[in-house]
């Protein structure tokens, strides 16, 4: 049993700024992306048993992930519609480009929440196979949405 343990600890450990930047996707405060995680970690525990190895480890990982978070938000119907940055991200006085990925992620957290997984995965430089395989939508459908989120937000920042 002590392997098995071992064995989840250093994937985790090796995933967990991934699973963290999946929580702040679809958490509203600093609290709940650490309840998101520790979900995520649990819902981990409880499936890394029954992990065949039939796809990636990460995108089993982002598979998870993703599930765990989006189920828990549909689960809680005081979520609102628009998730803002938590209060360190927020306060972002520094440079030009952090203060643009500050309000990257202000127009992504305006997202549905498929369009939030697939650019977020899209950020993490995942090919279309990758995102297909987590999201379970097919390569070509990958490029489509990925299309008409660019253009959505782009039409947001116009705004």
């Amino acid at each position: 049993m002590k392997e098995i343990e071992q064995r989840f600890l250093d994937l985790t450990e090796k995933y967990k700024r991934m699973i963290y930047k999946v929580c702040y996707m679809y958490a509203d405060s600093p609290d709940d992306v650490n309840d998101l995680f520790q979900e995520v970690i649990l819902n981990l525990w409880k499936a890394y048993p029954s992990f065949r190895g039939e796809s990636k480890e990460e995108t089993w990982l982002y598979r998870v992930a993703l599930n765990t978070c989006i189920s828990i938000l549909r689960k809680q119907s005081r979520k609102p519609e628009v998730i803002p940055l938590n209060i360190e991200a927020e306060s972002i006085a520094g440079t030009e480009e952090e203060n643009l990925l500050a309000r990257m992620y202000t127009l992504i957290s305006r997202l549905n929440k498929v369009e939030k997984a697939i650019i977020l995965l899209y950020l993490e430089d995942k090919s279309y196979d990758d995102i297909a395989a987590v999201t379970g939508i097919t390569k070509t459908n990958v490029g489509v949405k990925l299309s008409r989120i660019r253009e959505k937000l782009k039409d947001m920042s116009d705004n």
